[in-house]
Parts: structure tokens; sequence; C-alpha cells
């Protein structure tokens, strides 16, 4: 029987394929950027270049986004460009689903006129129905529960920056691309969907990883993503608490997120209750113990409360490095999955009749 390959989560894919994942979009990258250059650049060394991968040809993605965004939406539309392919986007107003058609139906007959989904929904049962009934594969651009393009564009800014903690035996003065040591990164903040995916990822990887968020189950890992943790044994290296300084203790990344997510409005006021003293600072780092050299990274957008100026705008941080590798980390997923139905997931469904 014919299986329909979906990447749900960093979970569905071994560290292998994760690797892979990642060195070819650096690949993709690196043969991209002569062409994006100003053309009178580009006709010096046209001789020299060679086009990247072809295999969305002719062929269209959707892009059905119940939640805004500025990165996800526009790394897709131009990555999808640079495939040969096109991106079509289709907000909430835009199409059916939920109103007049169900997920179901919306699912069958876009996947029958495109030749993948690129979804950003809200609860991760959105997604999987989408995936149960799409007769093409289906990438998860964000759900409530996982982001998975958000970790490897993290993944290929780290990758990018190994010199910064250079593993033994490597001489990186060639400019070659090798992951770095492990590591040890420190997550401060709400567990919401991007540090899920640094759960299941980073310890596979042989990276430690520790969190810090406030003593409320609201605050900690559902059940469903603890329970995937459990299964790929991440948790014998994850340590979990409510101290920011304890979390930032020997970390060479410092991670945070937004503290109140789309749809979380209403209980703002809480929430900046209960995350004082969580603003990622030079202070917060010194006292907690970081690594001298610690660097910064945040999915944006991101809000003063959740680290200040001093670190988000100065040399600590990757933040725009990684924000433009969406860009090209998704280019390799959609090559993968939607171009060649080749990215390694364990997460397959039949194709429907």
């Amino acid at each position: 029987m014919k299986m329909v390959p979906h990447l749900m989560t960093l979970a569905d894919l071994s560290p292998r394929s994760i690797d892979r994942v990642v060195r070819h979009a650096h690949a993709l990258k690196r043969i991209s950027l002569p062409w994006l250059a100003p053309q009178d650049r580009l006709t010096k060394s046209h001789s020299r270049l060679r086009m990247p991968s072809q295999s969305l040809f002719n062929k269209s993605i959707a892009l059905m986004f119940s939640k805004r965004s500025t990165r996800t939406r526009v790394s897709a539309e131009t990555a999808a460009v640079l495939l040969g392919g096109k991106a079509l986007f289709l907000g909430s107003e835009d199409i059916q689903l939920g109103v007049n058609e169900s997920v179901r139906d919306s699912a069958r007959v876009i996947g029958g006129m495109c030749q993948g989904i690129f979804a950003r929904v809200g609860e991760h049962s959105e997604i999987e129905e989408l995936a149960k009934y799409s007769p093409v594969p289906v990438l998860n651009a964000l759900s409530s529960l996982w982001h998975p393009t958000q970790i490897l564009a993290d993944l290929l800014t780290i990758y990018e920056h190994s010199h910064l903690w250079p593993a033994s035996g490597v001489d990186y003065s060639k400019g070659e691309f090798h992951p770095p040591r492990p590591l040890t990164i420190a997550y401060v903040g709400d567990s919401a969907n991007v540090l899920h995916d640094m759960l299941v990822t980073y310890p596979r990887l042989g990276h430690k990883l520790r969190v810090a968020s406030p003593d409320h189950p609201k605050y900690r890992a559902p059940e469903p993503v603890w329970n995937r943790v459990k299964e790929l044994q991440c948790d014998k290296k994850i340590w979990w608490g409510t101290d920011p300084k304890e979390a930032v203790h020997g970390a060479d990344i410092v991670v945070t997120d937004t503290w109140i997510s789309m749809g979380q409005e209403a209980e703002k006021e809480q929430r900046l209750k209960d995350f004082q003293g969580y603003q990622v600072t030079e202070a917060l780092c010194r006292e907690g113990g970081a690594n001298p050299d610690w660097k910064f990274l945040h999915c944006l957008p991101r809000k003063s409360h959740e680290v200040d100026d001093e670190v988000f705008y100065g040399p600590r941080s990757l933040v725009f490095p990684e924000a433009d590798n969406r860009k090209w980390t998704i280019m390799a997923a959609f090559d993968s999955l939607f171009g060649k139905w080749d990215i390694g997931t364990t997460y397959q469904t039949p194709l429907p009749k």
C-alpha cells in the first residue's frame, strides 16, 4: 500500500535524518545565495553557478495558515520559488475550512490540486486530521504542541556557528560545515511548541537541556509531549526546575520564547506576574553561571519583557541569522518532503482511496 509521509514533529525523524535535513539546508543555501545577488555579480560568475533542486517545478504548495506569521510565511513562499514551484497562501478567511467544509473534505480537495500542505494551525488535532485524509504530504508549520521547522532553523544556526563551540579534532579554519561539540542549552520561559521540539531533538543529538518554568502544570510539558520525550529516552538529558539562574548554569546557548502565545491574551496580566525574574539579561546569566561566551536564540517575534535590548541586539544574539535560516531549512524540508517524498519520517498514512 502506498504510504504518504508527513512531518508533525522532529520526534518523527531519527537523529541521522535530522542531521541530513540540516546539511541539505546548508547546501541549498550555499547554492542559492549567488542567484539572489545583484545581477552584475551574477553574470560575472554565471558559468560556475548551478541551480538548486527544482523538485517543485510546476508544483503548488498550499500554505494553510489559521494563525498569523511573518517568518514562516515569507520563508515558505520564497523557498517554493527557488525550488521551481509556487506557494498558495490560504488564510482562515480565504477558504471554507471549518466554516462550510470539514477538515477531512478540505484535505482531500486541496491535496488533490496541490502537491504539499504546509499547515499552521491551532490545536494539534487539526493537523493530524489533515494528514489522515490528505493524499499529499503535510508539514507542520506550527501547532499547539510542536514547531519542527523552527528547531531545524535553530540547528542550522548552531551548525553554522559551531566554531564558537569547537569539537576536538576538527579544523575549523577550513570553513567546513560541522556540528558543534555537545552543548548545554538553557531554555527559560513557558513550555510551548518551540520548547517541545527542543525536548525531543537536542538530547538525541548529544546535547543537554536545562529548562526553567514557573511551578504550575500549565507551564510544564503536556502529557502527549512528555510521553514522546520519555519514549525517545530524552528525559535523561533534561533538567527541569523553576529557577532561571539554575537553568542557565553552564549554558552555551540561552533560549526563550513568548510568554503569551496567540489565544492567551486574556491571561497576560497573570502570566507576566508568574514570569517575573525570567527576563534574559546579562545579569541573570552572569549570576547563574552561564559560560562566558554564551549565545542567545529567540524564534521571534520578541517582547522586551522576555529579553532585554542589551542581549537581544548585542553580540551574543544570533536571532537574525536564526530568522534568516527559516528560509533555508523550510526549503530543505519542502524539497525532501514535498518534492521527493523522502525525508525519513516515521509518521505516514495510507494514500486515501
